[in-house]
């Protein structure tokens, strides 16, 4: 049998001849593929307005912006996330502060959350790691209790909801990435969901030089802007994978259903929540027991033909944060999920099948 990925995207020929379309047409750049897609993704947020980006870290950045962030603040935020996630809060010019997480949902514990705010944390970013979302109610509540902004790193939980509610469809600034991984994808890219129309025309300017353009030749920058934007092809992309996003969602959680059914209990790995009403299954993850070493695990899973991922190592050891005063032992529950976890295969083109062999070979390597 081929080989297994832990993920693949599923791109139909009607994109694909959608693509070609657009090379053809002599504008790839952003354009009118970019403004439609933007249209597509404010009907399914209920309207809210929304701007496509080259990627889901740009969104980021640019909604940190947004919430007037920068040199002297804080943001309080989750070890357990790539690295991004963090990276750019330093990119402008805050620093990041970490709470540990749930150990059971894997997310930033809430519990934790305001003994870690001081005078100078403006933000709160949490991440909805392998799109099982953070409790916004919850999350919420702090931030106006505490007159805090919240940007959503959302890039993992699109076709996510809360509650019944699209992720996205509410809150203050969140933020979605298209990577090639993810359960929507443009090849590269992401979106910003805006908190009002008035967030619109700072943020068009921060995504590309901050130029604002009037009359026929005015052109004029006021402020330091990025070169963010998404191009017409990728955009098109996205259009194509929209009208299946409930079809990706459905798929993906019977896949995570079945992994719950066939994964043999007695092999001691941690699982992840049973969540088939709000989490869109963007990863299926294990914690692996203690006894069993990651990367044997991932070697002899290849040799089997399966791809095994590693999302995420705690951030907070990497040099980059040790560097800023951080430091092994400040977050148990992250940093030991953080050694041990796993991520197996799951997209929503796997078979049935494809599952039940992933469970075979993972016990045949654990026992």
């Amino acid at each position: 049998m081929s080989f297994l990925p832990f993920t693949r995207p599923s791109i139909d020929e009607a994109t694909i001849a959608g693509v070609a379309e657009v090379l053809r047409s002599g504008w790839i750049t952003s354009g009118p593929q970019v403004k439609a897609f933007e249209a597509a993704l404010s009907q399914l947020f209920a309207g809210r307005p929304v701007r496509a980006f080259n990627s889901g870290t740009a969104t980021l950045e640019i909604a940190l912006r947004l919430a007037g962030v920068g040199p002297g603040d804080e943001v309080i935020t989750t070890p357990l996330s790539w690295v991004a996630t963090a990276n750019v809060i330093l990119e402008v010019g805050a620093r990041p502060v970490f709470v540990d997480v749930d150990p059971r949902t894997r997310n930033i514990d809430l519990d934790r959350i305001e003994t870690a705010i001081t005078p100078a944390t403006r933000a709160l970013l949490p991440v909805d790691l392998a799109g099982l979302p953070v409790d916004r109610d919850r999350l919420y509540d702090i931030a106006r209790r505490r007159k805090l902004r919240v940007v959503e790193d959302a890039a993992q939980s699109f076709g996510a909801n809360w509650r019944g509610r699209a992720i996205g469809a509410c809150g203050d600034l969140v933020s979605f990435s298209f990577h090639a991984n993810k359960n929507l994808t443009t090849s590269e890219g992401g979106a910003l969901v805006l908190s009002s129309e008035s967030d619109i025309a700072p943020c068009e300017k921060l995504r590309l030089q901050g130029v604002v353009r009037s009359g026929e030749d005015g052109m004029e920058v006021d402020v330091l802007g990025g070169k963010f934007n998404l191009t017409d092809v990728a955009a098109r992309i996205g259009l194509g994978q929209l009208p299946r996003l409930e079809e990706f969602t459905a798929r993906r959680r019977l896949l995570a259903r079945r992994y719950f059914e066939r994964w043999d209990r007695s092999l001691g790995c941690e699982l992840p929540v049973e969540d088939f009403e709000n989490a869109n299954w963007h990863m299926f993850q294990i914690v692996l027991p203690d006894r069993a070493k990651r990367a044997e695990f991932i070697a002899k899973m290849r040799e089997l033909g399966f791809g095994i991922g590693v999302h995420y190592p705690a951030m907070h050891l990497f040099s980059l944060y040790r560097a800023l005063g951080w430091r092994e032992g400040q977050f148990p529950h992250a940093e030991r999920i953080g050694r041990s976890i796993a991520t197996l295969p799951l997209f929503p083109a796997m078979a049935d099948a494809d599952v039940d062999r992933v469970c075979a070979a993972a016990k045949k390597v654990l026992s």
